[in-house]
């Protein structure tokens, strides 16, 4: 007999995109549905999965998405869509139930957002939050057996509410906060959401309702930033609040000190107003916790950074990285998302082969020098010595090979790949994460060099630090990239006809 068949509406989001992999390794069939298929094919599970293009508003294309399908997960959102989100939020979950009710689905699961309980507070909750419970009640008046899962904020890399949080407390160390940083929240880890969609297929029929879910804290949003800081290693954030800051204005302040875009910033802030706690733990009578309990909250923290407390950035932040666990980042998500990462890019094409360039890089360094302003280097060095980091006394272990973990002055290395690939993680006094990677490729008898400088700022310190010190990326950075081609070219050892092109 054929496992169920499940269709996930959404896969290009934050959600669907991680919940593909999760049914997929739970043993069932996927359908995947979008309005662009082709933004799906970046997935690592793209081959695994039916993909079938439809529009939701389309009853006739969503008709047949839904042919065959057992459990169909509805992750439709039209948040930061316009003033009239609700208005498609509507007509989209009438259009789906309908369908789905028609192609006979066995099972319809929705996450939707956790709201105050029934009553005036209901009322006056934020139009955002009122969309999604209106969203529930449509699919839950369907004949369609339906689970509404009800979240308020999820901690992961990538959310929209947990991206909020991450910039707010890293950028601004002092702050001026309205009323809302004073609500109760009841935030949830990603992985404790998936654990839940995924179990939700296993149902019985008779089971049609809604279910609050969270984790195992209840934080104000206050709270919420001070615990970031302590995990993140920032200092104590200093908030001052101001009482007649409202929700509108306080939208436009997350939209002048964080990348999240103001069409989602202000829904979501207003949804912050609200209480957002769970009034039940039902869900547990069909779906047990997962077998290590729910995640708290600094421990969801910590998942969701582990990437760059692992000194992994620089994959992290290649589109070629492959996440390993549902709060790890996926190249599909928004480039506003995860957290800042400044980058200082230098290209070249030397007149030398891939071999002779490589015998430069993996030669930086130590006696061998930078390639580039050497009383740069010097000064850098020295100043690291007074704040009591390494300096440049460490010099390498070798004048010409380098392996993983070698010391390389005030740097470490990474990672190498031979003839390709150097990255070296930064051990300086820093306030922030630093890397330095060198790649080579070659391409028609030319060899292409990428030389590629990254910063993850911690606290303010760091993006002010970034700043302060850019005007000098083009002497350093830039001399850098002519010096190694120049010192390739000059071995001796270019391959013949590899006329190379300047650098750029």
């Amino acid at each position: 007999m054929d496992s169920p068949l499940c269709l996930v509406t959404g896969a290009t989001g934050y959600l669907g995109g991680r919940l593909v992999p999760e049914l997929l390794a739970a043993g069932y069939r996927v359908r995947c549905m979008a309005r662009t298929p082709d933004k799906l094919r970046d997935h690592p599970w793209a081959d695994r999965v039916e993909i079938v293009r439809a529009d939701a508003l389309d009853p006739t294309e969503v008709r047949r998405a839904l042919d065959g399908v057992d459990v169909a997960y509805y992750l439709i959102h039209a948040l930061g869509s316009g003033p009239r989100f609700a208005d498609t939020d509507r007509e989209t979950a009438r259009t789906f139930a309908a369908a789905a009710e028609d192609a006979g689905v066995g099972r319809l699961v929705y996450l939707g957002g956790l709201g105050p309980a029934a009553g005036s507070a209901a009322r006056d909750s934020s139009p955002h939050l009122r969309s999604r419970a209106e969203v529930g009640e449509i699919l839950l008046a369907c004949p369609v057996p339906t689970a509404v899962l009800r979240a308020a904020v999820i901690i992961g890399s990538g959310s929209a509410s947990f991206e909020m949080l991450r910039y707010l407390t890293e950028r601004l160390p002092v702050m001026v906060t309205p009323r809302w940083v004073s609500s109760r929240i009841q935030p949830i880890a990603v992985r404790d959401v998936l654990h839940y969609l995924v179990g939700c297929v296993a149902l019985p029929p008779e089971v049609d309702r809604a279910f609050d879910i969270g984790g195992p804290d209840v934080l104000t949003y206050e709270r919420m930033m001070q615990r970031y800081a302590a995990v993140a290693g920032l200092r104590k954030r200093r908030l001052l609040p101001v009482p007649m800051l409202t929700p509108s204005l306080s939208s436009h302040w997350v939209g002048l000190v964080t990348p999240v875009p103001g069409a989602l910033a202000r829904p979501l802030v207003e949804s912050l107003r609200s209480e957002v706690v769970c009034h039940e733990h039902d869900i547990v009578r069909w779906i047990p916790d997962p077998p290590d309990g729910l995640t708290g909250f600094d421990r969801a923290l910590e998942l969701a950074l582990k990437r760059i407390r692992d000194a992994d950035v620089a994959t992290r932040w290649s589109s070629a990285a492959l996440p390993g666990a549902p709060s790890d980042p996926l190249p599909t998500d928004p480039d506003w998302s995860g957290g800042s990462l400044y980058e200082d890019v230098r290209e070249a094409e030397p007149a030398a082969s891939q071999a002779a360039v490589w015998r430069v890089i993996e030669g930086i360094g130590g006696d061998n020098g930078w390639h580039s302003w050497p009383l740069a280097w010097s000064v850098r060095g020295a100043l690291d010595r007074i704040m009591g980091g390494v300096g440049l006394r460490r010099g390498r272990r070798d004048p010409h090979h380098l392996r993983v973990g070698d010391s390389l002055d005030f740097w470490r290395v990474e990672e190498v790949v031979p003839g390709e690939l150097l990255r070296l993680r930064a051990e300086m006094r820093l306030p922030g994460l630093a890397w330095l990677e060198f790649t080579l490729s070659s391409e028609g008898g030319r060899t292409h060099y990428r030389q590629r400088a990254l910063f993850h700022p911690r606290g303010l310190l760091g993006h002010a630090y970034w700043w302060a010190v850019f005007p000098f990326h083009g002497i350093v950075f830039g001399g850098m990239r002519k010096g190694i081609a120049r010192a390739a070219e000059q071995s001796g050892r270019a391959a013949p006809g590899s006329a190379g092109r300047p650098a750029r």
